[in-house]
């Protein structure tokens, strides 16, 4: 059964963007519907080998939580509901991995910039991830060849460590966790 089409509106709610099929290439970023087209070979190949790089950090050598890719519905309050390329959740905060969607903010998240996206991850997104708690944020361009970690500190993001073509980034969260950018692009 397809659900009803949603009507038009200035702003719209959890309630409206849960209706819409399951698979949909929305984002609700601030009460819009934001189309987000399925991302390139390139992007997917950067958030495949960050992602291993984590899982295996994370889930295989240290068991400190789980980690979920895009997509995977991130619910940070009625009019922000987000998919994050890749996100951690601890051990101590699994209670807030529902059975539709994430119910709060995860311990980390990563976004790939893309052309379509990249405005919001930097801008808009960034600011709801640090009043929400995101405890650090990663910021990945495929273009620049880059990675920036941001540590959040009293609700604000602040550059923990980055590396542009050459270099590894730590993060701050995760002890003894480092990439080196070669590894990713």
């Amino acid at each position: 059964m397809n659900p009803a089409p949603l009507e038009e509106r200035s702003l719209y709610t959890y309630r409206e963007y849960a209706r819409l099929p399951e698979g949909a290439p929305y984002q609700l970023i601030g009460g819009k519907l934001v189309m987000t087209p399925s991302p390139s070979p390139y992007h997917q190949r950067v958030s495949k080998r960050l992602e291993f790089f984590l899982y295996d950090f994370v889930e295989k050598q240290h068991h400190l939580g789980e980690i979920f890719d895009a997509p995977i519905d991130v619910y940070f309050e009625e009019t922000e509901v987000y998919q994050p390329d890749i996100i951690f959740i601890s051990q101590e905060r699994q209670n807030i991995i529902g059975e539709q969607k994430i119910e709060g903010a995860p311990d980390l998240i990563i976004e790939v910039l893309s052309p379509s996206t990249a405005y919001y991850d930097l801008k808009h997104k960034m600011r709801v991830y640090a009043r929400h708690g995101v405890k650090e944020y990663w910021i990945v361009d495929p273009l620049e060849r880059g990675i920036e970690v941001f540590e959040n500190k009293n609700g604000e993001f602040f550059l923990f460590s980055q590396a542009t073509n050459r270099g590894e980034v730590v993060s701050k969260l995760l002890t003894g966790f480092r990439v080196m950018v070669e590894d990713i692009f």
